[in-house]
Order: structure tokens, then sequence, then C-alpha cells
């Protein structure tokens, strides 16, 4: 791994450190006693916590000019050194990777796309590595180590072990990710769900931060979700929480990849509003692009299978809502394209669902392209940069 900065060490972090350090990349600068009162730790713990992270230049104090008060001698704050480490994120879809170099603070300072030429590991894996070299390559302008790698993809992922256990869109089962490309490129690899990678990105820069309980759902390709229970990104015991995707809405409705029928993703997903608009029209439509023009030209009955799509989405969103009651949940992902058409579906659908106050749940859109899902895959590297993922362990 190559390094030209001039602070080789990667912080020890406890438990306490991992927390301020969190808690400063959301909402800094702060103040030492600011970071006391949103973290809990006494004056003591926070001194403690952020010494070590200062003394290696991850975290900064001092005033802040634009800040100081009109009378009153002025608070010293406290904040992360973005530039202090890089980062790498890449998003695999089964057409292209999408790779971003970050700071440490997740800022995108180069994004990369690469067209795939199949979807197999033997194609994948080694445009994936060659594009993570010429990230690096282009990182030793900046002087400062790459100090981790993460990587998102769709489907079954197995984070602690780095492992895909299934990837529907790419076809994979059982690929040692982690291992395969930490070996290739010598930097720590962190492997996750694409949705679960696009939440922590959120929850700790984006539409999530300050909030103790929200949802990410996800539309397009497939249809995800992303939970944050207690200030948490959860994953669940096996893993796979969250997947609303799989809620059966309809026994004797389409099948579903998974096997089951009047899946979520089996009604509303692009795959699903393709097909349906090939029953409905008989046209020989091929792509979500080609279904949404003949929505926007009025055939009813493509619309018809937005309007059901849309309904599918409220019902899982209600019955997520019924469950967790999070304060927000926030609709993104590339099919937002046709909100328009199955917005008021969701609208309805989600008020007939929703149960009681439930209903009162903020739920808004928010559009956001490819690379932020590999901003997400580097938070994720972040997260197991900084330990956060022990902290949550340990609560």
């Amino acid at each position: 791994m190559r390094s030209t900065d001039s602070h080789g060490a990667a912080p020890a972090m406890t438990p306490a450190a991992s927390l301020v350090f969190t808690t400063l990349l959301s909402h800094g600068p702060l103040t030492r006693a600011e970071v006391g009162r949103r973290t809990g730790l006494s004056p003591a713990a926070v001194t403690k916590a952020v010494r070590p992270l200062m003394e290696l230049g991850y975290l900064v104090e001092g005033v802040d000019e634009e800040a100081r008060p009109a009378v009153g001698r002025p608070a010293n704050l406290v904040w992360v050194d973005g530039g202090r480490a890089l980062f790498i994120g890449i998003k695999v879809t089964g057409d292209e990777i999408i790779a971003v170099l970050s700071d440490l603070c997740c800022r995108i300072r180069i994004s990369r796309h690469v067209r795939l030429t199949g979807r197999e590991t033997e194609a994948v894996l080694p445009a994936l590595t060659a594009l993570v070299q010429e990230l690096l390559t282009e990182a030793d302008g900046f002087g400062v180590r790459v100090r981790g790698l993460g990587l998102a993809i769709s489907g079954d992922v197995d984070r602690a072990n780095g492992v895909v256990r299934y990837s529907p869109f790419l076809e994979w089962r059982d690929v040692p990710l982690a291992e395969i490309v930490g070996t290739a490129t010598g930097l720590p690899v962190t492997v996750d769900n694409d949705v679960r990678a696009l939440t922590v990105a959120e929850h700790w820069f984006g539409a999530g931060v300050g909030l103790s309980d929200f949802a990410l759902v996800t539309v397009g390709a497939g249809i995800g979700c992303g939970l944050v229970v207690h200030g948490r990104v959860v994953s669940g015991s096996h893993g796979v929480a969250g997947e609303i995707g799989h809620l059966s809405l309809d026994p004797l409705g389409p099948l579903c990849h998974c096997g089951n029928r009047g899946c979520v993703e089996a009604i509303a997903a692009d795959p699903a509003i393709v097909r349906a608009v090939r029953e409905a029209t008989g046209k020989q439509v091929t792509t979500a692009a080609e279904a949404l023009d003949l929505a926007h030209r009025g055939d009813p009955g493509v619309r018809e299978a937005y309007a059901r799509a849309g309904e599918a989405i409220g019902k899982a969103i209600g019955s997520l809502v019924n469950l967790l009651g999070p304060e927000r949940v926030v609709i993104s992902g590339e099919g937002l394209a046709a909100y328009d058409l199955f917005a008021e579906g969701i609208r309805d659908a989600f008020a007939a669902s929703a149960f009681g106050t439930a209903s009162q749940c903020d739920v808004m859109t928010r559009p956001l392209p490819f690379e932020e899902w590999a901003r997400g895959a580097a938070a994720t590297a972040i997260q197991s940069f900084i330990g956060s993922e022990t902290y949550e362990e340990k609560q």
C-alpha cells in the first residue's frame, strides 16, 4: 500500500473515540461541551477520546473565525480533518462499475465509471481491481494514504465475512469478495449490501442526519430498504433486515425471482413494470426508459402498471412504518424517474395502510445518482476504519 503522508499510524479506536468521531463527522465542528452533550460522555471522557486523534491529525481544534462572538471569549471547536485520509468506494451494477475517491468526511474528490462486458466474476473483478489501481495512482497526487476500500453489491451480503452470498442482478453466489479484492489491491476491504451502504452515508451526511430512527427505500432495478434503529444501521441476525422488496402482497400475483408470488419487487421493480407494460400493450418493450416513454404518452394500460407499482410501494412503506415507527422514510433510486406516475399510488396506499399516528411519518423523495451509492460504499470503509461497528455491538 503506497503512502506519502507524514503520519503513518491509523487510530486505535476505543468505543468512546469512535462515538466522538462519528458525532463530529455528522455534526461538527463542535465544542467539547457540545460533543459531551450529544454523546452523553463526561468532559474527561471526551478529552481522553479526542487527544490521540488530535495527535495523529485526524481531529483538529481551533477557533472558528466566522463564528467568533461579538463579545466574550471565542470557544474552541473540534472538527474532523477530511484531508487526513482517503477512501475508495465502489458500487457494482449489472452494467457498470461506479467508483469514487473520497476524503475522511466522505466528500467525493474523483469519480469514475467503467462499463462491464459481462456480469461474471471473471469479467467484473479484473475491471474492478484495475479501477482501484487507477484511483490509487490518482490518490498519490493528494499525498495522503488510501486507508480503505468499500464495495457495495446488491443482494444478500455477509459484511462480517466479506462474502456475497447471493446477488440476483449479478448472479453471484458465495463469492468471498473482500478476500479476493483485498489480496489484489493490498487494501482493507469492506463489502456490504448497496442499500445499507447508501443508508450509512445518508445517516451520517444526508437526509438522516440527527434522526434516531429512519428508513431509506430504494426503487429501480429492485426494491431495497435500509434501516436505522436507535441510531444504528441494522442488518439483523441474518443480514437481510429491511427486505421489503420480498414482502408478499398477493399470493396469486406475479412470480418473483425469490420463488414467491406477489412480492413488492415482482410488482414494482423496473423489470416487473416492463413485463406488465409488454402484457398491456403487446409491444416489445425491453427497458424502463421505453416503458416510461409510453406512459408519458398517456397509454392507459401502461399508466395502470405504474399505478399498481405505486400501490405496492405504498403498502410496503405502510407496513414498515407500522412495524418500526421511523421518524422519516426517504425514497430514492433510479426508479424515481417515474415518480410522477406512481406518487399518487404511494401516497394513497401508505395513508390507507399506516395505522393511527404512524401516518404522520415524514415520507420524502431524494434523487441520488449512482456516485452517491459509491459514496455510500466509501462511507462503509470509513465506518470500518473508525471502528463504529465495534461501538454499535457493545452498546
